[in-house]
């Protein structure tokens, strides 16, 4: 990224504001995932964009892709230390997610 930003949020928003990024993200946090297994728990995420954007997270140095010398050969990704540094904004927005929908539920929205 050879842009530069003024504002700070814009700069996070480059990083981790597509519609797939902060799931990818969200679902590393437990630990690494093979690349099919993270594509699965991500509902309706398409081929091409799993691969759009985890090489996006990939270059932008928030995951680490891991290809392991086997037959048949297996991948998998882990979050990098930069990464991981975002695990207290994405736990904060899977929190503020679950007490929308409850309160959705129970139709005080």
């Amino acid at each position: 990224m050879k842009e530069k930003f003024i504002c700070p949020l814009h700069y996070t928003m480059e990083l981790i504001g597509s519609k797939w990024k902060p799931l990818l993200l969200f679902h590393l946090l437990s630990g690494p995932l093979r690349a099919g297994e993270l594509q699965q728990s991500i509902s309706g995420i398409s081929n091409k964009m799993f691969t759009q954007n985890i090489r996006e997270l990939e270059r932008d140095g928030l995951v680490e892709r891991t290809v392991f010398a086997e037959v048949p050969p297996r991948v998998e990704y882990m979050l990098t230390n930069r990464g991981k540094s975002l695990e207290h904004i994405l736990r904060q927005m899977d929190e503020w997610g679950a007490e929308e929908l409850k309160s959705f539920a129970s139709g005080d929205k």
